[in-house]
């Protein structure tokens, strides 16, 4: 089977108690629009997909819609509808050019502090309550559905540097498709275009922690963002922990 772009499961221990992510629940990956048919069994058969979760804005949905699973629930959340920076799509990649380092650390800004975007992960955290085989992506799966990857291991008590080695397997998973997307460009856009877009289609670790210090920045704490913040209730952690963690 053709691999599916940057997908893969979460995983990784509690730091504190050492009880590992249970595996089967969490996958990540890139947008799934050209799925063929071996890939789309081995989805539904081989992980036994129940819930698909569309991170993308409706111009990135209309312009590549998902191939659809029979037996799978699809949702769509937007967490950067109604924001001023969509720089996670690869149209803004290509009509923006330069300072791609600060533009990616204002766009984890509002992944941190943007009312769509607090909304939207307090939809998705919540919806995890709910324990399904459940697949969530955006574009690259690497920006959206990097925090939300973070958001998830965060709240299980996997440590940073886990955290960190999870969201920059992406560099290492986009490798190939990366190429294609400049190699298609290469022919319709400016040389200062194409290196904007090269950058933009990788993760720094600079931007995730950047994220995470924005966090810290205005509610002191991880875990009082994640009630005042996010309005998640003051034992989620704990009853997240109680369902995704094993000894």
């Amino acid at each position: 089977m053709q691999p599916i772009t940057n997908l893969r499961v979460l995983g990784g221990h509690n730091q504190f108690t050492g009880a590992a992510v249970k595996p089967g629940y969490f996958y990540r990956a890139g947008q799934l629009d050209q799925l063929d048919a071996q890939q789309q069994t081995y989805l539904r058969q081989k992980l036994r997909l129940q819930r698909i979760v569309d991170f993308r804005t409706a111009d990135e949905r209309q312009r590549y819609p998902d191939v659809r699973l029979a037996g799978v629930t699809y949702e769509v959340i937007d967490v950067l509808v109604a924001t001023n920076n969509n720089g996670a799509s690869l149209q803004s990649m290509v009509a923006a050019s330069g300072a791609v380092h600060a533009r990616m650390l204002e766009l984890y800004e509002q992944f941190a502090l943007a009312p769509t975007a607090q909304a939207g992960y307090h939809q998705f955290l919540t919806s995890l309550l709910v324990p399904q085989p459940v697949l969530f992506h955006c574009f690259a799966g690497k920006d959206r559905t990097g925090i939300a990857a973070a958001l998830i291991l965060k709240c299980l008590g996997v440590s940073d540097a886990d955290i960190l080695a999870d969201y920059l397997a992406t560099n290492q998973a986009r490798q190939a498709a990366n190429q294609q997307i400049l190699a298609h460009l290469a022919a319709q856009v400016s040389a200062d275009q194409l290196r904007a877009v090269q950058a933009a289609l990788v993760v720094d670790q600079d931007y995730l922690t950047h994220y995470f210090e924005v966090i810290e920045q205005h509610y002191g704490s991880f875990e009082h963002y994640l009630v005042a913040g996010l309005r998640l209730a003051p034992t989620f952690t704990r009853d997240f922990q109680q369902l995704y963690l094993e000894a």
